[in-house]
């Protein structure tokens, strides 16, 4: 088996793939939070720089003016050496003073009071970060409006988030190392179960169909079951078996019996006539023990779950005319009757041809033997049917079941082997048709019918 089929691998690989899917998320969402934190941060100090601007705007000689302590701008200024940028601009959006003229905010005309908004923009191929605040002067003779922005690049914010993502993906490495060790403890231990179970069965007598018994999960307990019921019907199976065997070595013992004591009696006579009657009865008994054998290759055959030829359309007229061909010689020496009625239209049937012949050779030869003198054979179309009508002894519908198993005679002591209705019936099995057996015309003779289903294909 390739190792790519593992079971193990798969449920590994189907359990691995939605939790590196959420290890992808889960470092989304890490970044996502670094980002926000470090601007929530920073945004912070863009609010006091600009709110400590905003306090030291004042009125002189009819005109806004601005004395800008130094610490409200070193309080922008970080380790990574920021640019920062302000600028202080009247209620008409005229730059008063700074050192540098920022863009506005749009949002800020449709805002009242005094607020700070925030954004980023791309100022002379800078990524900025502006805080724009609304204010007015505090006096009360005069409260003129006006904006403060204020803008510092990114670099400080950057580094505190790759700080911030940095310590997040350690964390998230280090629950996700833990999952996968779970993970792997955890599909080991549900699959050990399975495990003992191949190596009890590993480890079994080949020749051992005993049930398995072992404390299993319940989805591995209903398969325990079906490899128990599977070894079920092996040991029927093979006990069918032993009893066929036993029952064809009984068969195949007696006339070879015969024939040695027939021979060894024939060595003891000196008359030719006697001779030559003691050949003719071992000529009899040997034609019986090679069509005996013969049955039980041909039941064999059809009892092997692993041959099945391809079934074939066929005519079931022409099946029964070959049968009557290949027995009317032997028939007719012996005096019987043998004849076939055949529908008008070919009867359409899928099958195995030499099947079905060997199924009608097995009901000419029973009725031959248990006394039939009249023979015929029928075909009928709807639904497709072979029949074969005899009017000897026939049976009685009580054994009408038991004559079906191997070896068992429909009446003692007759020449058959009690074999050729078990054959007719596997190959009707095998067929997926029926086969009944009943009463001849006026209540005399069998009558065997093999009924094919209408949707045999």
């Amino acid at each position: 088996m390739k190792r790519g089929d593992s079971l193990y691998r798969r449920l590994l690989a189907w359990l691995l793939i939605p939790l590196l899917a959420l290890g992808g998320l889960m470092v989304l969402q890490a970044w996502v939070d670094a980002r926000r934190t470090a601007d929530r941060a920073f945004d912070r100090l863009l609010e006091a720089a600009s709110l400590a601007i905003a306090e030291q705007v004042q009125w002189q000689d009819d005109r806004l003016w601005l004395d800008l302590p130094p610490a409200a701008l070193d309080m922008l200024a970080t380790d990574a050496d920021e640019r920062v940028f302000y600028s202080l601009v009247d209620r008409e959006g005229r730059f008063i003073t700074g050192n540098a003229e920022l863009p506005g905010d749009e949002r800020a005309d449709a805002e009242a009071g005094d607020t700070l908004l925030f954004r980023d923009v791309d100022w002379h191929g800078m990524t900025l970060r502006q805080g724009v605040r609304r204010s007015r002067l505090e006096d009360w003779r005069l409260r003129e409006r006006f904006e403060v922005r204020v803008a510092h690049s990114r670099e400080g914010r950057d580094t505190l988030t790759y700080e911030l993502l940095r310590a997040n993906l350690a964390y998230i490495l280090a629950m996700a190392l833990v999952a996968i060790a779970v993970l792997v403890v955890a599909i080991r231990s549900a699959l050990a179960p399975l495990t003992r179970l191949r190596r009890a069965i590993r480890a079994r007598d080949p020749r051992t169909l005993a049930p398995l018994d072992l404390p299993l999960p319940r989805e591995l307990a209903e398969l325990r079951e079906t490899l128990n019921e599977l070894l079920a019907r092996m040991r029927r199976v093979r006990a069918n078996q032993e009893r066929f065997i036993g029952d064809a070595s009984h068969q195949l013992r007696t006339p070879l019996a015969g024939l040695s004591a027939r021979a060894e009696l024939a060595l003891r006579q000196d008359d030719p006539a006697r001779w030559r009657d003691a050949l003719s009865a071992m000529q009899a008994t040997s034609a019986r023990t090679a069509r005996l054998a013969m049955q039980l290759l041909s039941l064999t055959r059809l009892d092997n779950p692993e041959y099945r030829p391809e079934p074939a359309p066929l005519d079931l007229n022409d099946i029964a005319r070959q049968a009557v061909r290949d027995h009317w010689a032997s028939c007719h020496r012996r005096g019987i009757d043998l004849g076939v009625e055949c529908a008008p239209h070919p009867v359409r049937a899928q099958g195995i041809d030499w099947q079905l012949q060997e199924a009608l050779s097995n009901l000419i030869d029973n009725a031959c033997r248990y006394g039939g003198r009249h023979i015929t054979l029928r075909t009928q179309a709807r639904p497709p049917l072979l029949e074969v009508e005899d009017d000897g002894p026939g049976i009685p519908e009580s054994r009408r079941l038991l004559v079906l198993r191997p070896f068992h005679r429909g009446e003692e002591g007759g020449e058959g082997s009690g074999l050729g209705l078990a054959i007719v019936d596997s190959i009707a099995r095998a067929h997926g048709a029926r086969l009944e057996l009943s009463q001849g015309a006026n209540g005399h003779g069998l009558v065997v019918r093999l009924r094919f289903s209408e949707e045999n294909p």
